[in-house]
């Protein structure tokens, strides 16, 4: 089924923004956008720090070259001038580092569905700073969708439809019918490591952003169903949904370079890697910002299912 779309309000949603003080090239129509001129790290100035938050609501996913001067600690310290970090609920850090996630595809494995980082907790980041070292000389690219257009785009009768809609979200989903092609290596790290805890949580799948206002849909494949629905009206009006979101006109695509350093809204974004690479060495590290809990366009918050709230447990006891 394919959708059909009215016209974005705006003719240029991803246009830079004449008063900002930052060097800022937009990359695709609906999202994306290059800045030159700025040296990250944990000196930088708050003026330019305001500035990189504002270009990175208007932008939702900004760019960075040539950032080959920032090692583990550097990238630590500019995370931390962005706001609160936090280390991902259960995957170490990376090696000497206090709260990095490194994403190592040396057996041509990578984040290749499309998501938002995190969303089974109820207080999902806010953002993420990804930073390349070790880059495959052709393929390993990354998509980031646009979940504000998303919503902006859709026809009015399914607004009205998905602002009343809840979604559970979870890690523990099954990896081998996600991805058939894992190795059984694969499957039992997924289920030791990144699911050995499993969390639930019910979120909005429309909801406001705390900073900016915007509706953006939240969905991701970290979703496992949506409330009330049967498994396979959830399956149909999911594919409907996540493939508006992520048509081509709603994404940009990213060919890194070592040292390069991607910033984006995890609010208002999905992204996904580009698993063409082989077995070909792709490495790089990611830290996450902290974020707040959703709430509806009803004003609803999200809650936790999984692990039970503490307060749930003792009630029960």
């Amino acid at each position: 089924m394919t959708i059909q779309t009215h016209d974005f309000p705006n003719a240029a949603p991803n246009a830079a923004d004449a008063d900002s003080v930052l060097d800022v090239h937009p990359v695709a129509g609906r999202i994306g956008a290059e800045i030159r001129g700025v040296r990250l790290g944990g000196e930088v100035d708050n003026a330019t720090v305001e500035a990189i938050r504002a270009a990175l609501y208007r932008h939702k996913v900004i760019f960075f070259r040539n950032q080959t001067h920032l090692d583990d600690a550097a990238q630590e310290a500019f995370a931390e001038r962005l706001g609160d970090p936090l280390a991902h609920p259960t995957v170490p850090v990376a090696a000497g580092s206090r709260f990095l996630l490194e994403l190592d595809s040396k057996e041509g494995e990578a984040a290749s569905a499309w998501h938002t980082d995190i969303t089974f907790l109820p207080a999902y980041p806010a953002a993420s700073i990804l930073r390349a070292i070790t880059i495959p000389p052709a393929g390993g690219d990354t998509l980031w969708a646009n979940a504000v257009t998303a919503y902006a785009t859709l026809p009015e009768p399914l607004k009205a439809l998905v602002e009343q809609l809840r979604a559970v979200h979870t890690n523990a989903f099954d990896y081998a019918q996600q991805r058939p092609e894992a190795t059984s290596e694969q499957v039992r790290r997924h289920r030791e490591v990144f699911a050995s805890t499993a969390y639930e949580t019910e979120h909005p799948v429309v909801r406001v952003h705390p900073v900016t206002g915007e509706k953006l849909l939240l969905l991701g494949s970290f979703v496992k169903s949506f409330v009330g629905f049967s498994r396979e009206d959830f399956a149909r009006l999911f594919g409907i949904l996540q493939d508006h979101a992520t048509k081509p006109e709603n994404t940009v695509r990213w060919r890194w370079s070592p040292g390069d350093v991607a910033i984006w809204d995890n609010r208002a974004t999905q992204h996904r890697a580009i698993a063409d690479f082989g077995h070909q060495r792709r490495t790089l590290r990611r830290a996450t910002i902290a974020g707040d809990v959703p709430r509806g366009v009803d004003g609803a918050p999200s809650r936790v299912l999984k692990p039970e709230p503490v307060a749930a447990v003792e009630a029960a006891a």
